[in-house]
């Protein structure tokens, strides 16, 4: 059953100057002046795009547009809520739409996700509203994300998990335990169990 967080399992998510090897969009989360006011803007609409595509060049702050928000790689997207973008990225959304299920179009897939990431709330700090769900750790693919016994992100791996920092993938750990809390929702993971190669990033390896 789903549970409440008691910590936010990335840490903390303010002044990072890291970027990571991809961008997400999920909405305007900028005020007027530019501001960060809020988590997201668009409820259903949650992807992750190339940082470098056809030119194209997005502000990173700017009121009335979508907010880039940046990724470490498709672990943590993923485990946040995203999934590949349609455009930018369309054989990794395909690959990963057809391991969920060919026929779903992806507003479907989105409405999917949507159920799986937050409870209700508001305000720009969502880590403790987010919906976690229990499994049995031998049970999860690779690239599956969970929190640790310290309460933060770690990413699972074929005999180990790595904790999550800003930088990159750290602190191996050797499977020591079975029932787990994960992170990434059970639409992506089954896309992960089902074929969907995510890109890691090098300090994965």
């Amino acid at each position: 059953m789903p549970r409440r967080n008691r910590v936010d399992p990335w840490g903390d998510l303010h002044a990072v100057s890291a970027r990571g090897l991809f961008t997400g969009n999920r909405g305007c989360i900028v005020d007027e002046r530019e501001q960060v006011v809020r988590h997201h803007r668009s409820s259903t609409l949650w992807i992750t795009c190339l940082t470098e595509f056809r030119d194209w060049r997005v502000p990173l702050a700017r009121p009335n547009r979508w907010t880039p928000i940046f990724f470490l790689d498709d672990a943590v997207a993923l485990a946040a809520g995203h999934r590949p973008c349609a455009t930018c990225r369309r054989n990794m959304y395909r690959s990963y739409r057809d391991a969920v299920d060919p026929a779903l179009r992806a507003a479907e897939l989105d409405r999917r996700l949507t159920t799986e990431r937050l409870r209700r709330g508001s305000g720009i700090d969502r880590g403790r509203d987010r919906k976690t769900w229990r499994a049995d750790l031998d049970s999860l693919p690779e690239g599956t994300v969970i929190i640790g016994a310290d309460g933060h992100a770690r990413l699972v791996l074929a005999d180990r998990t790595l904790a999550f920092s800003f930088a990159g993938w750290m602190r191996p750990e050797a499977r020591t335990v079975t029932d787990v809390v994960v992170l990434t929702p059970p639409t992506s993971v089954r896309a992960l169990a089902n074929g969907f190669t995510p890109v890691l990033h090098p300090t994965a390896s």
